[in-house]
């Protein structure tokens, strides 16, 4: 049975690896996406409770993590990295992941999660073009692979260009 539970410091030589291992085969892939949550487990912009793995029978299989992030005068989130061991993909970890760290998100305050990925895949938890939302990248990117869910009913308009912390190197 899949657990989706809070990262611990016990957790993290496992999810190194299983990020590392998850990005081996990527389309899109800098192939330091461990290194980053290393570091951004480190910065400012780190949230214990967005740092979620998923686990079966003992082992992680899958990693997920949001990070703060500025859009004009508010903090919400970025979510970056999604990882799922390959032979666990397509199976549903990654969508448990990404709707219990909307879950928490949520309950936390937050309005807005921004993601760059395939429009295909993060389409279907909602996420549309951030455009729409008059949120912009920093760098250029295809406007329908920099992707944004709005997260709360809320009135308040988030707008404006995201501010990455330091440790995403923008």
């Amino acid at each position: 049975m899949l657990k989706i539970r809070q990262e611990n410091i016990k957790d993290y030589k496992e999810v190194y690896n299983v990020i590392k291992t998850a990005f081996e085969t990527a389309e899109h892939s800098n192939g330091n996406e461990q290194d980053l949550v290393v570091a951004l487990r480190n910065g400012d912009g780190y949230i214990p409770e967005l740092s979620l793995v998923a686990e079966t029978n003992g082992q992680i299989v899958g990693y997920i993590l949001f990070t703060k992030i500025i859009i004009g005068k508010y903090v919400e989130l970025a979510l970056a990295p999604l990882a799922v061991l390959p032979e666990y993909q397509k199976q549903g970890v990654g969508s448990k992941l990404i709707k219990e760290g909307h879950k928490i998100a949520k309950s936390l305050g937050y309005h807005y999660s921004i993601v760059l990925g395939s429009e295909n895949y993060y389409s279907k938890f909602g996420y549309i073009p951030a455009i729409q939302y008059e949120i912009k990248s920093p760098f250029d990117v295809p406007n329908e692979n920099f992707m944004a869910i709005k997260l709360n009913n809320t009135n308040i308009e988030v707008k404006g260009i995201v501010e990455y912390p330091k440790e995403f190197g923008i």
